[in-house]
């Protein structure tokens, strides 16, 4: 398969670094523009981006000169890595310009005509792309999303439980890296020696991203019925690097046990990964049964950073099943999810 020509929005940011990591060693695609804001457009990305990963900078980007964050990229599709503020009205522009946008930026996952997509989950969802360039008359462009870095891993241990014997609640308590706040995200002295009990947005997104996710595609609407779960949230930010962790308790709607439980999430099947994309990997979710599993430093790269790590899997005496979920915040949960959205669609046919 030929690479397909790649550009990243937001290329010198913490995300926009972890795109340019992934995408220079994935076969199906090659990175052939950069673009970040006005103080780094026209300068060489290596003299501009402030390298912050345990990898060097790959060589083959290093003397591309950033470009403004405008339609014109010599690419075909582009991974923005954009604040929330910028992506709105920028990757619209792209859209319209034909490009396919995959974006980590909440500002459009929520609307009705936008693929939220986890492509173990709800792969199906990306038809949502024929309704979307329809009603916004957009010929070729169109936008997809990936969801929240905390969203992800709840998300994924969630699926299999949720088809096998249906979710009706979900309690939730979040225990969130610094990177996810970005660089250089939370001061140390805000962070040693405590735990911050609120990170802005992030429970609200806990509690409706989910429900899109889970939710089922209506082709003759072209709508997204969303589940009809109620989940609860408390998020928090700890002094790890990487590595959301996460205390789930769920609430099922038929009687199982916890080896049913610890079955249908190890029995989980990865459809990207049938389908040969790159980014994906089987398992998908590694069930642990050591006491004291999963912890970020030890579980966090497992399946290079995009599978999804569940222990303690036991009772719960108020809702009756209760789990610890870790995943990679930045790769699974940010710049690795949004190029495995990328590889789904082009495995499809759709790129």
């Amino acid at each position: 398969m030929e690479p397909l020509p790649v550009g990243v929005l937001g290329a010198t940011g913490a995300v926009g670094q972890r795109f340019i990591q992934l995408l220079a060693r994935n076969p199906w695609f090659r990175i052939t523009a950069l673009a970040a804001s006005e103080r780094s457009a026209g300068r060489r990305f290596g003299e501009a981006c402030d390298w912050r990963l345990s990898t060097d900078c790959p060589e083959q980007v290093r003397d591309m000169v950033i470009q403004p964050v405008e339609p014109g990229l010599d690419c075909a599709i582009v991974f923005s890595a954009l604040p929330a503020s910028a992506a709105q009205d920028a990757e619209e522009r792209f859209a319209a310009a034909g490009y396919g946008v995959f974006s980590n930026a909440s500002s459009h996952r929520m609307e009705p005509d936008v693929p939220l997509l986890i492509p173990e989950v709800n792969g199906d969802h990306a038809q949502l792309i024929q309704y979307q360039q329809a009603r916004r008359g957009w010929d070729k462009g169109f936008i997809v999303t990936n969801p929240n870095c905390s969203t992800v891993g709840l998300v994924l241990a969630l699926k299999p439980l949720h088809d096998a014997f249906g979710v009706e609640r979900v309690l939730v308590t979040t225990m969130q890296a610094v990177s996810g706040a970005g660089y250089p995200g939370v001061p140390s002295l805000d962070v040693l020696d405590g735990v911050v009990p609120y990170i802005g947005g992030e429970e609200e997104k806990m509690v409706q991203e989910p429900l899109k996710l889970l939710g089922s595609f209506d082709a003759a609407s072209g709508t997204v019925r969303p589940a009809s779960i109620t989940i609860s949230a408390s998020c928090n930010r700890v002094a790890v690097r990487d590595g959301h962790m996460e205390a789930v308790s769920v609430a099922l709607a038929t009687a199982a046990s916890t080896a049913d439980v610890v079955a249908a999430l190890t029995g989980f099947k990865s459809r990207p990964h049938a389908l040969g994309c790159p980014s994906a990997t089987d398992p998908t979710i590694l069930v642990r049964d050591e006491p004291d599993r999963p912890q970020p430093f030890r579980d966090r790269e497992n399946g290079q950073g995009m599978a999804v790590t569940v222990g303690r899997v036991r009772p719960c005496p108020v809702l009756g099943h209760k789990m610890m979920v870790l995943s990679h915040n930045t790769i699974r949960g940010a710049a690795g999810g949004s190029i495995l959205n990328a590889e789904l669609l082009r495995a499809q046919g759709v790129l």
